[in-house]
């Protein structure tokens, strides 16, 4: 019972860490092209690229978050045959 709620808490973090950074990252990007356009005059240009950039990076994140997080699942898997020894 320990294990799955534990397993529970360690896949809602997960899932949470994928949202806020998706969102960061966005609002970063959106946020440097409000600035940079009212700084340049170059409304919407600097806004539009840069929301993209930070899109772009949030998907970035996604995909680096879901490899590590299947990576230390195999290892975990890895380990727990190599405990149980062979049948």
């Amino acid at each position: 019972m320990a294990d799955d709620k534990r397993q529970l808490i360690k896949s809602l973090s997960f899932l949470s860490s994928l949202g806020i950074s998706m969102v960061a990252a966005s609002f970063i990007g959106l946020f440097i092209g409000i600035y940079l356009d009212k700084w340049l005059g170059t409304s919407p240009w600097m806004t539009l690229i840069w929301l993209g950039i930070g899109i772009i990076s949030g998907f970035r994140n996604i995909f680096i978050l879901t490899r590590r997080a299947l990576r230390d699942i195999e290892q975990d898997e890895e380990q727990d045959q190599k405990d149980d020894g062979p049948d």
